[in-house]
């Protein structure tokens, strides 16, 4: 692994992509609601969390796995090229894994479908981007 090949203007506008989504995503424009109830948080406990180190936390995260995905894709790779293999880890490595828990942990099929619908969609932008640059 060729760290010097990262592009890290690409992994910074990737992670804040896949940040963004995650506001829609969750949002009550889209998903949030149903995941609120789904999860069992209320409105309550949300303002009553530490808000900076859960966002801090979720965007050093996600540019952990940026990164990683950077470096699967290659500095090469077109912005088609990028979304392929975003969509493919997404579905065929995350969306799997959350799947395989949420069976064992007996969680609601809508609540993987958020869930593991977010990773797909974010893994896949995160790649486009990654290509793109």
């Amino acid at each position: 692994m060729d760290l010097s090949a990262i592009n890290w203007i690409a992994v910074f506008v990737a992670t804040g992509a896949a940040f963004a989504l995650g506001a829609v995503w969750y949002g009550p424009l889209l998903f949030g609601t149903r995941w609120q109830a789904l999860v069992g948080l209320t409105d309550e406990s949300i303002q009553n969390a530490n808000m900076g180190a859960i966002y801090g936390g979720a965007f050093v995260l996600q540019a952990i796995a940026v990164i990683v995905l950077s470096l699967l894709i290659g500095p090469e790779a077109t912005m088609g090229e990028g979304a392929l293999t975003g969509l493919g880890v997404g579905a065929a490595w995350v969306a799997t894994a959350l799947g395989v828990t949420y069976l064992f942990s007996q969680k609601p099929f809508a609540l993987y479908l958020i869930d593991a619908g977010y990773h797909v969609a974010y893994y896949t932008i995160a790649g486009m981007v990654i290509g793109a640059f």
